[in-house]
Formats: C-alpha cells, structure tokens, sequence
C-alpha cells in the first residue's frame, strides 16, 4: 500500500475500507500522494461525510442544556440578557457556518481570510430561555440517582424525548444544525441503497469493521425514523438487526454464542451498543415481539459475554484489569449502552449485573486515559476511539439515570483531551505518531461537543462543529446551539505537553490558515501505549503551504506476526519498518533501535502569540516557540543527545538542531513525500509537491556531512521480520549519515511563502542548545 498521510480520520480517499480485503485497514500515515492532484474543495452543503468516506472519533451529549441564568436577576437584568443573547446568537447565524468549504485532500475546514470580527469573538455558551435558540432544561433531575434507577420515558440514551420535541425548531434556526441534519438524511439514504453489512472475520481486527458500520446505519436509519415516521427507516433497521443476527438467509457468522467474536471484544461491544440505540431510540415503534427479538440477541452474543468477560474465567476479559486506554472504554460502553437500554425489561437481571461491573471499572481504567496534560496516552488516532466510548457512556449514563458516576470528574486531566484533539491537528492532518487504528465508521471527533457542553468548553464545539465528521447523530443532541464566538479567538498558537510519558509540542503560525507552518515533534517514553507506539523519541511533522513535507508512515499490518506481541526491546514489533528507528523522522544510531527504557527531559518556551478574532493572522517578527530534547536516554553508544527545534523569522522557517556525541555511525532521518533534489554540494536539499516549495538547508556542515536520499525500506542487515513490510510507494527519505563522533547538525527548513523575497529569510547564528532563548538563535 502507497504510504499517504493521513487527513484526520479517514485512511482511504474513496473507500471506508482499507487496501486489499474488503474490511482489512492497513492504516497509512500519509495522506499525500506522491504526485498529488491539483487541491479542490468541496462546499459543505455537499460534503458531510459521505458514504464513501470513513469517519473519525465519536461522542454523547448528555446533560442540561440550555439556561444558565441566575435565579436572583432581577427581571429588567433579565430581559436586557436575554435580549444580549438573542443579539449573539443572531450575530452568529446572519454569517452562517464559518468554515466555507472542506479541503477535499486533507478534510479540514476552510476558513474565509477576513478581518470582519462580528461573530468571532469570545467563546462562550449564552445563557438565554429562547426555545429557537436554546436547549430546554431536562426535567428529569433525579435527587439520588443511581446506574439502575432509569427515567420513564424513552429514549433514554443520549437523546431524551425532550430533546427530540426540540430538535425541530432548533434545525430551523441554526445553520449547524440544519446543514448536519441534511446530510444524516443523504448519508441514510445512501445507506438504505447498500445490501446489510455483510460478515467478514479480519485476522486482526476481528469483525470490528462490520461492528462499527452497522453501527453507523443503526444510528443514522433511526435517527431518520424519529423525526419522520416513515417506516422505511424502522423496516431497514429492523433487517440490519436481523442480519447481525444470523437471522437472514445465509446467517452471519458462526451459528453459536461467539457469533459476535468476544475474542476479539471490541466487536462485541460495538454490536451491543447499536443494539442498544435501536431498541432505545424506536422502543415505541418496535412490536413486542421484535422487542423480544432484539433484546435476546443483544443478551445471548452480547451481555451475557460481558458478564463471562468479567467473570476472569475467559481469556477475552482482558481489557477490564488495568487497561487504562480505548479497549477499556469501548467495552464498558457497549455493555453499559445495552444494558441500560433494556432495563425495566429485562427478566434475567444481567442488566444490573453488568452496570454494577462496568460503571466502577470504567471509572478506574478507561476514565485515567488521558495523561496529566490530557495527551491520550496511546496516540492522536486512538484518542477518537477512546473518547467515543467514554463519551458515550457518560452521556447515556447521563441522560438515563442522572449521573456520570465520576467518569468526568474522577481524572482532572479529562477535561484538558479536548484541547490535546485540537493542538495534535494540524493544517495537513494530525500529528499522527504511531498506529493510527482500524478503519472509524461510527467513531468520530464528536466527543467534543459533549466534553465542551460539560466542561463549559465552548471552544471545543465552536473548533469541532466546522469538521467534516460533526455531521452525525450525536452532534445533534450534544451540541449547544447557544454556543458563539470563534475557537481561534485568544488561543495560543502554542503548547507544550510535558507529562513524562508523552512530552511532546505543537507549534503553528495560525489556526485557520490552511497554508499556516505547523511542526509538532516528541519525545516520551517508549513503554506505556498500550502497544501503539513506534521507537521515536525526537520524530517531528512539518506542514506549510498546505501540504506535509515531513510527515508519518503511521500502522504497519494489524495481521503481521508479533505486532501487537509487547513493548520490549527484543519484540518483534520493532522488526516492522513503520515501528523501528529507521522509519521515523529523527535520529538512528548504529542503525539500531532506540532504548525502550528511555526516560527523556525536556525544556522549552513561547512568545506565548495568541490568534485574535481575525481569520487573519498577522505573526509579529519576533514571535518564536522552541522545544529541546535531552534524548541521551533513547540511545545505545550514545553519551549525549539532544534534540531542539525552534520556530524563527516570524514563524516563517523552521531550525532543526542536533548536537550529538556517539561511538557508532549516525543518520538524521526525515520521510517525505516531496519530489527531493539535492544541490552539487549537497548542502540543500529541494522538496517540491505540486506548486509547492520547500528548500531544507544544512547550515555550518560538519566534515563529511551532506545531504542523500534513501528509498524508506530497511538495511539489508537489519533483523528479517517474521513477515515483510508494506511498501512505502512515494516516499523519499532525506538522510545526512556520518561516522561516529561528536556533531552539531543545524538543519534550517525554508517554505518558499508566495511574495517572500530571498532577503526575507533569515541565517541562523550558531548557538547551542543550552544557549537557546525566544530571541536565540537570531539572524
């Protein structure tokens, strides 16, 4: 499979599937091609996420939307809020959705260059009554609730009645809200075109693929059905649940109780979580005996496995004992979603077993994902599985019995996720380190809209509600249409995550410039991510000019052997090309692997520039951020190395500096899908894709040292892999190689911006990395 970036969520252009078998991802972290076509956009009205295109990382609204105004106001005070919030509001819809278009290469929002500030402003949820503004109150306020305590009415998951008595209105007044209920239509309508989901057992991800497609049709059809009441809707939901079931000609998978494949649980999961929804959300529609036929299945290949999971009696129940990451949450969330659903009906009592099990356990292994400073602790594109099943949760155990339980509140990072899922975006994808995950369907970013509703974090929804996977389901009960102002409006272009497991940084010139620098780059540890992780302490992405120069090969094969075997030194996952040293952006010693026992540090600083309420950002010349890295730890034949990269000349150009002292041979490394050619001294190196330039000087050379390029495969004496390596078709490796010995490398990356004149561009001094201040090195 040709290597290609990978734009934020979607691992394939024109399937939701990956290359080869028809449900088999072998998930690439590029997402350019290495001639890409000329860069069009599609206008949102036509875009959403159409059938062809996987989808990314989902959540649940839950909670009290709506009014927030103080009960001692007096009435005066009050009528003169509510007039200031109609006024905001209005402001807000008069301009319509910000982003005017999707970049169809990358699927990132387009923003429309001005300086009229109108609505972009401040985040903030207005606090207004307004019924064709707002969310009304959620009567059901139980005193002391509890997991097996439900509300009387359905639907009781994510989206109560009331909501739905809402929605309505609300579509008719918010141009989000509209334009996303337009496009759930067109994507069910596509859907009810296509045969069932049909079964197919990938050796490495199971039946996770089928899973989260069907729950993407549950989702949408009954969605459908509730504001229509066409029975079309109910009758295809109803055949989707049937085939799931084996119940069609032809079944479905193994005719016994491992029909959902809880080997692989994930599967299970996300089948009793779409159960659960359309039993929940067209409970009144269903007769009694499709009621009966849907909770039995649910019972039989779902929660009764989920007691069994719990039971430690079956290898499968693995991910319920100290797995803080995605498996934990996805899980319990589908055990959590079904049972909820039937309670009340359930005879057996295996409803209140499993949420006496799932709801403490979630909150002690899937709740503590995110590190400290809120980076999810496997990587960027695990983030959306693993917030999809939180967030749901949370949400359903919200809406149906009053309470999270804690699993907002128990991990304080949680609530800074958010803010790692916008700073981990760039302009040309995510800074995609690592494996980026199975193929998303039903997963999407839209965790963000439920965690900035219950974190009163309007800039999460006012960041997410313009991407290309808000337009579904959950967006429309989690997202707070009282929400104004602009997400970029007083944000720091800024951040660095320090937690010692993650420590990495991002860094951009503008938050709604397509064309902005952006570079991100990491150190870490390599043990702790839950096995998703490569062997790359010092690895970096760089986006200018709309494309990504130096960018991330992302997953290897799920299916090879060893790949998932453990995080030791001597594991066979980093025998695969996309895993090891090599195939990273940074550093390789002796042409070997890093020490997985690292334990880097790191230092840096900002200028601390935040984008206005402007689409246009005007850098001042003296802002600048850098990162160092002390990455000595990382290496074998290594007694020091350190690893800094600073934002210069007004955030115009990139430095890259290693100062390294090592006893075996050394090669800088960085991935391209550039066109490259270097100069006759070797000195320069010229990356063009498309229209685009990017020059890459090394400045002040050591003896020795020019630039070459390397075809992005293994040495031939590196270890033979228990299987071969995908190919990496249209990637270049840039490469300065040198003996051993003690060396500063100075690599200064130059975007050729349009209208930049050579003049503008700015020479380094030479200053050490310990040296290094916001104003150090200068010109």
């Amino acid at each position: 499979m040709a290597a290609n970036y990978d734009a934020l969520g979607s691992q394939t252009r024109g399937s939701p599937y990956g290359s080869g078998d028809p449900y088999y991802n072998e998930s690439s972290g590029y997402i350019t091609p290495a001639r890409p076509p000329k860069k069009t956009v599609s206008k949102w009205v036509k875009f959403g996420i159409p059938v062809a295109v996987v989808v990314i990382v989902g959540a649940v609204l839950g909670g009290v939307l709506g009014s927030r105004s103080s009960k001692n106001a007096s009435a005066n005070s009050a009528a003169a809020a509510s007039a200031a919030a109609t006024s905001a509001i209005s402001a807000k819809n008069d301009i319509g959705r910000f982003a005017t278009a999707t970049d169809s290469q990358y699927l990132v929002p387009i923003y429309p260059m001005t300086t009229n500030t109108a609505a972009f402003t401040t985040p903030t949820f207005v606090s207004t009554t307004n019924t064709n503004l707002a969310w009304p109150q959620d009567p059901f306020q139980p005193s002391n609730p509890s997991p097996t305590q439900v509300r009387s009415d359905r639907p009781r998951l994510i989206a109560p009645a009331y909501m739905w008595d809402s929605l309505p209105n609300l579509i008719q007044n918010d141009p989000y809200l509209s334009g996303w209920n337009d496009t759930i239509f067109s994507n069910a309508t596509q859907y009810m075109a296509l045969p069932p989901v049909a079964y197919f057992l990938d050796g490495g991800n199971g039946i996770l693929d089928p899973a989260r497609e069907i729950k993407q049709r549950i989702k949408a059809f009954s969605y459908a059905y509730r504001l229509t009441n066409d029975t079309k809707w109910l009758d295809r939901t109803y055949v989707e649940l049937q085939n799931a079931a084996g119940n069609l000609t032809g079944g479905w998978g193994p005719d016994n109780s491992t029909k959902w494949n809880p080997a692989h649980f994930l599967d299970t999961a996300e089948l009793t979580a779409a159960y659960a929804i359309a039993y929940d959300w067209l409970y009144d529609a269903w007769t009694l005996p499709q009621r009966s036929s849907i909770m039995t299945t649910m019972i039989t290949y779902g929660l009764n496995l989920g007691v069994a999971a719990y039971s430690n009696n079956v290898a499968y129940g693995w991910w319920n004992t100290n797995i803080e990451g995605n498996w934990n949450c996805v899980c319990n969330n589908g055990l959590t979603m079904g049972a909820l659903s039937i309670l009340g009906d359930d005879t057996t009592g295996i409803a209140a077993q499993l949420l006496a099990l799932t709801v403490p356990n979630a909150r002690q292994n899937c709740a503590l994902a995110p590190s400290g400073d809120g980076t999810w602790s496997e990587t960027a594109n695990y983030w959306y599985f693993g917030t999809t099943g939180h967030a749901e949760m949370a949400s359903s155990l919200l809406t149906a019995t009053g309470s999270t339980y804690d699993l907002l509140s128990v991990n304080p990072a949680f609530q800074l996720t958010g803010q790692y899922h916008m700073y981990v975006s760039g302009p040309g994808s995510l800074f995609n380190y690592g494996d980026c995950g199975p193929n998303k369907y039903s997963t999407t970013a839209n965790s963000m809209m439920f965690y900035g509703q219950q974190y009163n974090m309007p800039q999460y929804q006012l960041f997410q509600r313009d991407q290309f996977d808000a337009a579904e389901p959950w967006s429309m009960f989690w997202y707070n249409p009282a929400v104004t102002g602009a997400f970029w409006d007083g944000l720091a272009l800024d951040h660095f995550f320090d937690n010692s497991t993650d420590q990495w940084a991002s860094m951009r010139s503008s938050w709604t410039d397509e064309n902005a620098l952006y570079v991100a780059v990491k150190a870490g540890t390599l043990q702790g991510h839950q096995t998703h992780n490569d062997l790359d302490c010092g690895d970096f992405v760089v986006d200018a000019l709309g494309v990504r120069w130096f960018g991330e090969l992302g997953s290897g094969d799920y299916n090879s052997i060893g790949y998932f075997s453990n995080d030791s030194q001597i594991s066979e996952r980093w025998m695969y090309y996309r895993k090891m040293t090599e195939g990273q952006n940074t550093i390789l010693v002796n042409q070997q692997n890093q020490n997985v026992a690292a334990v880097p540090t790191v230092r840096y600083d900002t200028s601390a520039t935040v984008q206005g309420s402007s689409t246009v950002m005007n850098v001042p010349g003296d802002s600048s951020a850098y990162f160092v890295a002390d990455l000595s730890s990382a290496y074998f034949d290594v007694t020091s190395f350190s690893r800094g990269v600073h934002l210069i000349n007004g955030r115009k150009q990139v430095l890259i500096q290693d100062e390294i002292n090592a006893s075996a041979s050394i090669m800088w490394r960085a991935h391209t899908n550039a066109t490259v050619a270097i100069s006759s001294d070797g000195f320069t190196a010229t990356l063009t894709i498309g229209s685009a330039t990017t020059t890459v000087q090394l400045l002040n050379p050591p003896s020795g040292a020019t630039f070459t390029t390397m075809e992005p495969v293994r040495f031939a004496t590196d270890p033979t892999p228990p299987q071969p390596d995908q190919s990496n078709d249209g990637v270049t490796v840039l490469v300065i190689s040198l003996p051993a010995g003690s060396y500063t490398l100075e690599v200064l990356i130059n975007p050729q911006w349009p209208g930049m004149s050579s003049s503008s561009y700015t020479t380094p001094a030479s200053v050490p990395l310990s040296q290094w201040s916001l104003t150090s090195p200068s010109s």
